[in-house]
């Protein structure tokens, strides 16, 4: 199955089992979030790239500019490991890393989760690409992705044992918008696609089909 079918066979599974409402409050958390997201300020297609320098899950720092000088970078921006959209997507994403290599790209993920979460999210997964840990969100706010939870989202998180504070250290309860974007050599961004619905990702097709581009 494409990642868009296993997307939507989750969704269809959750809608079924969920708590009485939950499902009714998710989407009217994410139209409230499509209302208000400034998508517009977001880092889109031709802009520069924020740089930055990231912990791994071995404590090695990973920094986009030395992955650019060997070629494109596939930057994913994902919720973390406790989001099971995330790992579809994150699974996806591995299957096709063959293939992204072969185009001469690197493939990084990054969640506000510290790094013994994302450890977690690498081992449960299964990922050989690097996995970052931007614990208070200072990357993804560069590409303006950052939103916070409201209080009905926090507390349904916390009755499933999923509270941010724990998993990602601090209090805020931002997250941010899942986000794929593939840079260029020069750090200009050739494609940008942010999900304020969660529940959407980008196909590894369409990466692989901008890495393709880039190297016509």
């Amino acid at each position: 199955m494409s990642l868009e079918q296993d997307l939507a066979a989750f969704r269809a599974d959750f809608m079924r089992t969920a708590p009485e409402g939950r499902a009714a409050l998710y989407e009217a958390k994410i139209e409230e979030l499509r209302a208000s997201f400034a998508q517009d300020k977001a880092i889109g297609v031709g802009d520069q790239a924020p740089g930055f320098d990231l912990p791994g899950i071995n404590g090695s720092r990973v920094v986009v500019g030395d992955l650019l000088r060997q070629g494109p970078v596939v930057l994913t921006f994902y919720r973390g490991g406790w989001c099971p959209y995330c790992n579809l997507q994150l699974r996806a994403y591995q299957a096709a890393l063959p293939h992204i290599a072969a185009l001469g790209a690197s493939l990084v993920a990054v969640s506000p989760q510290l790094p013994d979460n994302s450890l977690d999210t690498v081992e449960k997964n299964a990922l050989t690409f690097d996995v970052l840990s931007d614990v208070g969100n200072a990357v993804a706010r560069s590409y303006g992705l950052v939103y916070a939870l409201p209080a009905e989202l926090r507390e349904a998180l916390r009755s499933n044992d999923k509270a941010l504070s724990r998993i990602n250290g601090d209090d805020s309860w931002e997250l941010p918008v899942p986000a794929t974007y593939v840079i260029g050599n020069d750090g200009r961004i050739l494609l940008a696609s942010l999900h304020v619905d969660y529940r959407t990702r980008l196909e590894p097709e369409a990466i692989l089909a901008a890495l393709r581009a880039a190297r016509s």
